[in-house]
């Protein structure tokens, strides 16, 4: 008997053993804890980011090599501060204020000293690294572009904050990470995976080689390349024409939502924000807060959209049944109201839906606008009604594009009316909100929203949801909603007056001065009205010049939205850009040598200018 009690507590205790050891080897081995032991230096292995292509295959950007200065702060021996600090080129006291950060971070896991080192300090710090205990230099890579544009599309990369590294704990003090564009709204993709080695420390904590022989290091893993949609010569080309202008262009193609160009203006050099200087770019590019460089109107801006808007007020009164497209306005310089006149320019009187869209009557589409919500009992179920087409061609929301920024727009509701106008003490009629009819009033959208509505009347009642990302090179996948077409409420019958009065826009309309021989362009001008405050008051600046257009007539391949801040009439900036894009995307090369010069060496300086000026000034000139 004691002989099968001595067996069974011998074979108890080596099961004991063999468990406490899986647990030390294996389960609590784990990267966490790991890395608070301290017998063990962690040392990270960075990966290489991944490429950016265009739609073409053009690298954008790449990579290119990096050297930081790095701390383990309880490795840190007594040391010669002034000569480190000399070597370094930083002062004593900032020295000591890094090396605190360090410390209250983490004493065992490493920090960036001094980011960033150029070939030449490389070099002279490497040899001599040996002296000085705790500090070493880590390779990783930064980015390298090939161009000099599309900068608000790529986004940039950014040191890590607190915020960052308390929400994911992937990531560790000094590291970077995507902060804007498609290297924000891609990290994961681009980012790789950084490899880990574990070096086991003597009780003098010296190295004494990889902890088990290095069975829990790991390897980093490249990260993805991808393929983007745009087309990297419309996009340099749409930047050149926007110099000395402020606004933006969208380009999309109609048939797959996919974004050929991108551009807002001003824009920056993307170079300026790699390397040492970094900081200092960044700084002066956030504080010019007079051009925003790094604003992007195209996603940020919120303008109304003027003429082009009436587009939409013509769908959705035949969609109503509340106009056919044989019904006529006269037009006597504008649509009168109680003791009010919405003006219009000189044009043919009446008009019909067709010429009403190629001459941009504003009367024609008051009219159409006041029956729209007149048909229903009241205004406030008209607004509503006519509030929901609207929606449906993808206003007043977010439109689920693979951008980390965005503005709604606004489509204004009910009961926004009912607010101001304090219903039900006070009523309200359809009067009340006529400027809606023609892009005005309290209607606001992106230019971004603007190509994108235009993209679903050359689709004749459907878009797809507008993205950047061609394929990512590996997965080879993108995410099926960017697959998905989107309907809109108007029958598909009815968008053949609209695209017809569209396309009479340039061949005998208020575009026709700016035609394209050759490309059947479907178009629509606009001039938006503009104010800003000086001084507390409220003062009207020069209208904003705004286009919208796509073409070919039939099976279209562009869709595109130009909106020149400050730039009047519709024409004069907005169409000739947009023509100058349609034709370099569709021909390779431009036929409308005096349009392009005209708008190459074209400024509106002078105009952003006049409210600073601190002189009296006129506009609209």
């Amino acid at each position: 008997m004691r002989k099968f009690v001595l067996i069974a507590l011998v074979l108890l205790g080596g099961v004991l053993f063999t468990a406490r050891l899986f647990y030390l080897q294996i389960y609590d081995a784990s990267s966490d804890s790991l890395s608070q032991n301290s017998a063990i230096k962690v040392m990270y292995d960075y990966p290489q980011r991944g490429y950016m292509f265009d739609r073409n295959m053009k690298l954008l950007v790449s990579n290119q090599p990096s050297y930081d200065v790095m701390v383990i702060p309880r490795d840190v021996k007594p040391l010669d501060t002034l000569e480190f600090c000399g070597l370094l080129k930083i002062t004593k006291e900032e020295f000591k204020e890094i090396l605190h950060k360090a410390r209250v971070y983490s004493p065992r896991l490493p920090s960036v000293v001094i980011p960033q080192l150029n070939k030449a300090d490389y070099a002279s710090l490497s040899e001599k690294m040996y002296k000085y205990e705790g500090f070493y230099i880590q390779r990783r890579s930064l980015r390298e572009y090939q161009v000099d544009h599309s900068a608000n599309v790529m986004g940039y990369i950014a040191e890590v904050n607190n915020a960052i590294i308390e929400k994911n704990p992937y990531y560790q003090m000094g590291e970077l990470i995507g902060t804007a564009g498609v290297e924000k709204e891609y990290e994961e993709v681009l980012r790789g995976v950084k490899g880990v080695k574990y070096i086991q420390k003597d009780r003098f904590n010296r190295d004494i080689g990889p902890y088990k022989e290095g069975i829990f290091d790991t390897l980093p893993e490249r990260g993805h390349d991808v393929q983007l949609t745009i087309d990297a010569v419309l996009q340099k080309y749409g930047e050149e024409l926007m110099i000395h202008k402020r606004g933006g262009i969208v380009a999309i193609e109609p048939e797959s939502g996919e974004i050929l160009a991108l551009i807002t203006a001003p824009s920056y050099d993307p170079s300026l924000l790699v390397g040492r200087d970094r900081s200092k770019n960044f700084t002066k590019l956030w504080y010019d807060t007079i051009s925003k460089p790094l604003y992007d109107r195209v996603l940020m801006g919120e303008y109304p959209p003027g003429s082009p808007f009436k587009t939409l007020t013509a769908l959705i009164g035949l969609h109503e049944n509340v106009v056919d497209t044989l019904d006529t306005f006269a037009c006597y310089h504008g649509y009168r109201y109680g003791n009010r006149t919405l003006g219009c320019h000189s044009h043919p009187s009446p008009l019909a839906m067709v010429g009403g869209i190629a001459n941009s009557c504003n009367a024609y589409f008051c009219n159409v606008y006041k029956r729209i919500i007149d048909k229903y009992p009241n205004p406030r179920e008209g607004i509503d009604h006519w509030r929901e087409g609207l929606l449906s061609f993808g206003l007043g929301d977010f439109l689920g594009y693979d951008l980390p920024s965005g503005k709604r727009g606004n489509i204004p509701t009910s009961n926004y009316y009912n607010k101001i106008h304090d219903y039900p003490a006070h009523n309200w009629s359809s009067l009340a909100t006529i400027s809606n009819a023609i892009g005005q009033g309290e209607v606001l959208l992106t230019p971004m929203q603007m190509a994108n509505f235009t993209a679903a009347i050359a689709n004749r009642g459907y878009y797809y949801t507008p993205h950047i990302i061609k394929n990512i090179i590996g997965p080879d996948t993108i995410p099926q909603k960017f697959k998905e077409k989107h309907y809109t409420t108007v029958e598909p019958e009815h968008f053949k007056p609209v695209v017809e009065g569209m396309f009479q826009v340039y061949k005998r309309g208020t575009a026709s001065s700016i035609q394209i021989p050759g490309i059947d362009i479907c178009g629509k001008t606009g001039t938006a009205e503009n104010f800003t405050k000086i001084d507390g008051k409220r003062v009207q600046l020069t209208d904003h010049s705004i286009f919208v257009a796509f073409a070919p007539k039939d099976n279209p391949k562009i869709a595109i939205a130009v909106f020149v801040e400050n730039g009047y009439w519709g024409s004069r900036w907005a169409g000739r850009i947009a023509g100058l894009m349609i034709e370099k995307y569709l021909k390779g090369e431009i036929t409308r040598t005096d349009m392009e010069k005209y708008v190459l060496e074209g400024s509106l300086e002078a105009e952003y200018a006049k409210p600073y000026s601190g002189q009296p000034f006129s506009i609209n000139r």
